[in-house]
């Protein structure tokens, strides 16, 4: 496992290029709509939003939606989405938690699509977007089950090979998170570094934090 830094802002200008890419965005945002109730009065957070693909799918179904990438290279790419478009209720923050910087505001959904496993130590950020979700809110992430590292032709930047999704459970409950749920929300078949055709499936696990007495009364 390679675990030097992945130079994303390098890859920001092709990234969209890759049509599996865009397509897994596209069915992972259709999964994210089948699991939770999406409401126009709904803030969203994605984190580790990249180009915007998943953040402009789920964008016509809430009132909000910030993108949080610790690359600026792709938040320019986002950002000049979100003007050709002229879409208001975008906005994006980049954010390294590698330098100290914490998560903050408060969101009905917090989103990850495809970064976790790009995050070495994952129990700390669950703590940080556990705050940050609004009580009765979701988290919803999305990412590879175990795929023994062949799902990226290059690990370099990848801290997990995908995840088990007990393990993954147990750390969403520990956290605090209730009705832990996941399905499968896509497969992405592609050359391995060794040259065979492997499908890999993509999971969305997604839980909720549990509701003020207040509230729930």
């Amino acid at each position: 496992m390679n675990n030097k830094k992945r130079n994303f802002d390098k890859e920001a200008a092709l990234w969209d290029e890759n049509p599996a890419r865009v397509k897994l965005a596209h069915d992972v945002a259709h999964a994210v709509t089948k699991q939770i109730t999406l409401k126009p009065d709904m803030d969203v957070m994605d984190f580790g939003c990249g180009t915007g693909l998943l953040t402009l799918e789920l964008q016509p179904y809430v009132r909000s939606i910030t993108g949080v990438d610790n690359s600026q290279g792709m938040l320019d790419i986002f950002n000049t989405k979100v003007n050709k478009l002229k879409l208001g209720n975008i906005k994006s923050l980049l954010i390294d938690l590698d330098k100290g910087r914490k998560l903050t505001g408060n969101y009905q959904i917090v989103l990850s699509g495809m970064t976790l496993h790009h995050i070495k130590e994952i129990e700390p950020l669950f703590e940080q977007f556990y705050n940050i979700i609004s009580p009765g809110g979701y988290l919803c992430l999305v990412d590879l089950d175990l795929d023994n590292g062949k799902f990226h032709r290059d690990n370099t930047g990848v801290f997990h090979f995908g995840f088990s999704r007990t393990a993954l459970r147990k750390i969403f409950t520990d956290t605090g998170f209730e009705n832990v749920k996941d399905i499968t929300a896509a497969e992405v078949t592609k050359p391995t570094i060794d040259g065979e055709m492997k499908t890999f499936t993509v999971f969305l696990m997604t839980g909720q934090k549990k509701m003020n007495k207040s509230d729930a009364e």
